[in-house]
């Protein structure tokens, strides 16, 4: 009995080691676009930010043009995406682990016109930047589709604590520099998230992905890449040479998903970050 009684104590203690270990609850990727990594790091907002959280200086996007490497941060691989065209994919994405192991995810995409809307383009809202609408599993499904909607709510969610553990706010081919340059989308990026990056008691758990989807014209396709909140530790620098896919890989980790099998499988561990 008093060994039973031991072996209980040391799961339940186990347990409760794993879960006050834990990072981060809760994940929002907010995704900006087409911007070398000095120059985004010269923008005011962008600079500020990279000192209060932990930026990453080695960290390169997979491809030009824009949407093979937004299918990366969702399918830890472009899954041969070459172009910008519509296309609709059977591969299976980060969605399908997260609801596997009964979590939610959600996409808050700006100017999105709703009603599963699958054409190409409407106003300044993209398809090819809201990567889960390019899966057949999600647009081709009336219920999953109800997980992307516009920016609207958001902040309300953000604000009484009903944020998904997954989300993607994807703004605009305006705020996120696409069509106006990245001086426009910091200023846009401190207008709409600067009080929220600022709360303190609400980022303790939640963890804010700021990337850009590719640089500008370059070889390197080197991208301006910040980790706020959570437990990240302010000021911090990692050299490591990552990618979107290990993005995906420490979320995955975190939330003990499992992973996709592609690059998300053999990424690198992220080091140095967390306090």
């Amino acid at each position: 009995m008093k060994q039973l009684f031991f072996i209980g104590f040391l799961l339940a203690s186990q347990t409760v080691f794993a879960q006050t270990n834990t990072h981060f609850k809760k994940v929002v990727w907010i995704v900006f676009e087409n911007t070398n990594y000095s120059k985004a790091l010269a923008q005011p907002y962008f600079n500020k930010i990279s000192k209060q959280g932990a930026l990453f200086t080695n960290l390169m996007a997979e491809d030009h043009p824009s949407q093979g490497n937004y299918i990366a941060m969702i399918a830890g691989s472009k899954l041969s995406v070459k172009n910008d065209n519509v296309v609709d994919l059977k591969e299976s994405h980060v969605g399908d682990l997260l609801e596997k192991a009964g979590m939610r995810w959600k996409v808050y995409a700006e100017s999105y016109p709703g009603n599963c809307f699958t054409g190409k383009q409407s106003g300044s809202y993209v398809r090819k930047h809201v990567p889960f609408m390019s899966f057949i599993s999600v647009n081709q499904n009336s219920a999953r589709c109800l997980n992307i909607e516009d920016e609207t709510k958001f902040t309300e969610d953000f604000n009484n604590g009903t944020l998904p553990e997954y989300s993607m706010y994807i703004p605009n081919l305006k705020s996120d520099g696409h069509d106006t340059g990245v001086d426009y989308a910091g200023k846009w990026f401190e207008k709409t998230f600067g009080a929220i990056l600022k709360d303190s008691a609400k980022l303790s758990e939640t963890l804010f992905v700021v990337t850009f989807d590719e640089s500008g014209v370059s070889i390197k396709n080197q991208i301006f890449t910040v980790l706020l909140g959570a437990k990240i530790k302010p000021g911090t620098q990692n050299s490591q040479l990552l990618n979107h896919p290990a993005l995906l890989k420490m979320i995955e980790d975190e939330f003990g998903l499992g992973n996709l099998g592609r690059e998300d499988m053999t990424a690198p561990a992220i080091n140095g970050i967390w306090q």
